[in-house]
């Protein structure tokens, strides 16, 4: 939370002078939300605040529509028609969480040339037309193994659980952990699995390689998979292991209730769902004329063992630690990069 509130406040005087309502038009324009999954909370949290945000835009009369879509499954064939789709629907700008980073880029490139802003988001594309809004995937996953070299200076063997196959989040943070591991050598991924951010999946996977692995000191995760990690460790009468957290207010929960009752420490770290509403902002100012760079990055959101109470107290229920954006706060973020 003081990441974003620094980066937000540095921008604060570029800010000042500008407009913080609409200067054009875009009264009459429509804006989708292209979606490629929706099978956890994090997802989950994501699309209810885009329609939280969006509903209030439209009610306001800053856009006509803000329509969100997501595809049954994380396939880009599937993703890529929806957006073509959209196109022959008339959207003025398509918003993108992508299932690849470059399987979209042929549609991306057929909205922009139909004169369709696209901005893409967490799941980025590397297609020069669009715009992109990203936290720094590998710095949050190399973070986590400087934040273990602080703990446990000894080191230890690591359990790597990852987020869904062939998707740029995942391939990015479980890089920055590996870098993480480069940079801190005491420590070794002893395994790894995919728990496709979700809490069931993760526990499923972790309990199929337990027995296969020595004693495991450490948990790095992508967020979604911390509460089933702890859940497979006590299924198995394992030692629970340091396991970093993904914001998720079950693991949250977990968090807690281990900590009043052993001491229990560790950290937690995502990207915020609302992010989604960043993405909507933004494409509201591009259509409205203003300059934009077509890179803008932003925190992720950590919380620390002095913080855990106060972010759970705002975290709802089976929901996801977050942050929503304004027009002034993406505002000061287009402001920020330039």
């Amino acid at each position: 939370m003081k990441i974003r509130t620094i980066l937000l406040a540095s921008a604060a005087m570029v800010v000042a002078a500008m407009p913080l309502s609409a200067s054009a038009d875009t009264s009459g324009k429509k804006i989708a939300l292209s979606n490629n999954y929706a099978g956890n909370s994090w997802r989950q949290a994501m699309l209810t605040s885009w329609d939280k945000v969006t509903k209030e835009a439209v009610k306001a009369g800053t856009v006509a529509a803000a329509d969100p879509f997501t595809t049954a499954e994380n396939q880009a064939t599937e993703q890529a028609a929806q957006i073509q789709n959209m196109i022959l629907q008339g959207y003025d700008a398509i918003v993108i969480n992508a299932a690849s980073p470059t399987a979209l880029n042929g549609a991306v490139k057929e909205a922009c040339d139909a004169g369709i802003v696209v901005v893409s988001f967490d799941g980025i594309v590397t297609e020069p037309c669009a715009y992109r809004i990203a936290v720094d995937f590998k710095e949050m996953g190399r973070s986590q193994v400087e934040y273990l070299s602080k703990k446990m200076p000894e080191g230890g063997n690591l359990l790597e659980i990852r987020g869904l196959a062939g998707v740029f989040v995942d391939d990015e943070i479980s890089a920055g952990i590996h870098e993480g591991v480069k940079q801190f050598p005491q420590f070794k991924v002893a395994g790894s699995v995919h728990g496709d951010w979700a809490q069931d999946v993760a526990q499923r996977a972790v309990a199929g390689i337990l027995p296969s692995l020595p004693e495991i000191a450490a948990v790095v995760t992508q967020g979604g998979d911390g509460y089933g990690a702890a859940q497979a460790f006590t299924a198995a009468k394992r030692k629970t292991p340091l396991i970093i957290m993904g914001n998720r207010e079950d693991e949250l929960q977990w968090w807690k209730k281990e900590k009043d009752a052993n001491g229990y420490e560790t950290m937690s770290v995502s990207i915020a769902p609302g992010v989604s509403t960043l993405a909507f902002w933004v494409a509201q100012q591009v259509l409205d004329g203003k300059e934009v760079k077509k890179d803008l990055v932003v925190p992720f959101l950590r919380i620390d063992q002095d913080n855990l109470e106060k972010n759970l107290e705002t975290t709802q229920k089976g929901g996801v630690a977050n942050v929503e954006y304004s027009l002034e706060d993406a505002q000061k973020v287009i402001a920020a990069a330039k």
